[in-house]
C-alpha cells in the first residue's frame, strides 16, 4: 500500500491590520504635492477657450455687420441707379414724343401748303387760253414743286437727326455714367 505524501504546511500570511484613520489623514496632509491639477488650474483654460471663442464671435459678428452693410448699400446703388436708367429712359421718350410731334406737324403744314398751291394752279390752268400756257404754268409748278419738296426733306432730315441726338442724349449719359461707375468699382 502506498502512503500518501505529507502535504506541507505552509503559513498563511497573517492579515493587515488597518491603519488607524488619524494615521492616513496625517500622511495625506504631509505627503508631497502631486502633478494632480487643482481645481482652479482646470478651471483656467477653460475661461481662456471661452474668451477666445467669445473675441472671435464678436469680429465675426463686427465682420457680418459690415458685410452686411456693404451689401445694403450696394443694393440700394443698385436701385437708385435702375432708378435712373428709368428716368433717362422716360425723358428720351419725351423729347422723342414731343420731336415727333413737331415734325408730323411740320410735315401736315408742308402738304397743306402744297395742296393749296396745287389747287391754286389747278384753278389757273382751268383759265388758261392755250395749251402752250397750260405746259408752261405746269412746268413751272412742277419745276417749283419739285425744288421745294428737296428743300422741306431736307429741312426735315435735318430736324430728324437733331431729334434723334436729343432724344438719345439722356441715354448716352447714363451709359457713361455706367462706365464710370462699373469701371471704379472693378
Amino acid at each position: 500500500m502506498a502512503t500518501k505524501p505529507k502535504a506541507a504546511s505552509v503559513a498563511a500570511p497573517a492579515p493587515e491590520t488597518p491603519a488607524p484613520i488619524e494615521a492616513v489623514a496625517t500622511a495625506t496632509a504631509e505627503a508631497p504635492a502631486s502633478d494632480a491639477p487643482t481645481p482652479e488650474a482646470s478651471v483656467a483654460p477653460l475661461q481662456e477657450g471661452i474668451a477666445q471663442v467669445t473675441a472671435g464671435t464678436e469680429t465675426a459678428t463686427v465682420d457680418v455687420k459690415q458685410s452686411m452693410e456693404k451689401v445694403v448699400k450696394t443694393a440700394e446703388e443698385f436701385v437708385a441707379f435702375g432708378q435712373g436708367n428709368v428716368e433717362a429712359f422716360v425723358k428720351s421718350s419725351q423729347i422723342w414724343a414731343a420731336g415727333v410731334q413737331d415734325l408730323s406737324k411740320q410735315v401736315a403744314a408742308n402738304a397743306q401748303a402744297q395742296f393749296d398751291e396745287t389747287m391754286s394752279v389747278f384753278k389757273a390752268m382751268t383759265s388758261v387760253k392755250s395749251l402752250k400756257d397750260m405746259f408752261e404754268l405746269q412746268s413751272t409748278y412742277a419745276k417749283a414743286a419739285m425744288e421745294k419738296t428737296m428743300a422741306e426733306s431736307g429741312k426735315l432730315t435735318d430736324a430728324s437727326l437733331k431729334l434723334t441726338e436729343q432724344a438719345l442724349a439722356p441715354i448716352t449719359a447714363r451709359v457713361t455714367t455706367a462706365v464710370e461707375t462699373f469701371s471704379k468699382a472693378a
